[in-house]
């Protein structure tokens, strides 16, 4: 007597959602795919916002751009609740490391004194700067069309959350959990003539209604004075003063602002090759944004790294608008 096993395939009556089916097909579906795509609310809304009575709920009209289908802002990271969390985490447990191998092994104490004023004087306070930049991407989360975006706005207002807390952390390490260079830190935010151009301009900001137009301001303008000046100059004239041990404290903001920047230039890219009218309202934008902020940040330079260091921040921002597509003409010392 033989024993004859046979097996069969059951195809699945669906393969995915049908929701997700009408946009990509009848095949199986990522994860990204089934919690980012067309799950927004459209229709059915049963009040309109009291503080903005002349908008609906999930409204396109809260930027001038324009797309035929706001789900192509896709997110190349493909990030999701999950799998942003499970990458932020690792940044977190890194960074976390570094700061406990630097305040055990009193790396602080190796600071000279002109050193630590630099970092108080010129560092600590890009933390107000940070939260500026929480409350630009909040904006977005909250204004903006279709998941795809809107939550990786949100993803990247907690990443700007997380950057003002380890500059907050950098002060306590310096002084040893007093919080005495924060305070001495806000005043110079508050009263310095080197940091009133950067407060303007936060403050200025927050009034913008636009939340794509402030998105270009953060993620295109601001991000690339941040990387060049602060995270780039400002971090090697520590290490010819003897203090590179403060890289590892600032390496979660420049893991963070390199992420960011591969998603937003996405974000630039598919909003330019959308329509000449993006392409117009962008440089539009960016001939406004460019000498605003050159304006804000040139007192900071001119006290932190010297007059120069704006030139090299105006160009690597020309350089980068010209890969997305952008193209100004636009002279520092103008």
């Amino acid at each position: 007597m033989t024993l004859e096993i046979k097996t069969s395939g059951i195809e699945p009556i669906r393969q995915s959602y049908a929701y997700i089916e009408r946009r990509f097909g009848n095949k199986p579906a990522t994860r990204y795919q089934e919690v980012s795509f067309d799950i927004q609310a459209e229709t059915n809304f049963h009040y309109r916002p009291l503080w903005k009575p002349e908008k609906t709920l999930n409204d396109k009209t809260h930027t001038a751009l324009q797309m035929q289908d706001w789900y192509a802002f896709k997110d190349p990271r493909q990030f999701y609740y999950g799998t942003y969390v499970q990458h932020r985490a690792r940044l977190q447990d890194i960074a976390e490391s570094n700061f406990a191998f630097f305040e055990k092994r009193g790396l602080a104490e190796h600071l000279s004194d002109e050193v630590k004023a630099k970092v108080i004087k010129f560092l600590l306070p890009f933390r107000h700067v940070e939260q500026t930049a929480n409350l630009h991407m909040m904006s977005g989360s909250a204004y903006g069309y279709g998941t795809v975006l809107t939550q990786a706005c949100i993803f990247a207002a907690m990443d700007r959350l997380g950057m003002a807390q380890y500059l907050s952390r950098i002060g306590l390490a310096l002084d040893g959990n007093t919080a005495d260079s924060l305070n001495e830190a806000k005043d110079f935010w508050m009263n310095d003539t080197a940091w009133q151009g950067l407060r303007r301009l936060c403050e200025v900001s927050l009034t913008e209604q636009d939340y794509f137009k402030l998105f270009t301001l953060q993620s295109l303008v601001i991000d690339s004075f941040l990387s060049e000046l602060v995270y780039t100059q400002l971090d090697q004239w520590f290490n010819e003063h003897g203090a590179r041990d403060l890289a590892m404290l600032t390496e979660f903001m420049q893991e963070c602002l390199s992420d960011l920047r591969k998603w937003s230039d996405s974000v630039f890219k598919t909003a330019l090759k959308e329509s000449e009218h993006n392409t117009q309202l962008l440089q539009s934008w960016l001939e406004q944004y460019l000498p605003e902020v050159t304006a804000a940040f040139k007192p900071w330079c001119d006290a932190a790294l010297g007059a120069e260091a704006i030139t090299a921040a105006v160009q690597a921002t020309l350089e980068r608008a010209k890969k997305l597509g952008l193209n100004i003409e636009f002279a520092a010392n103008a």
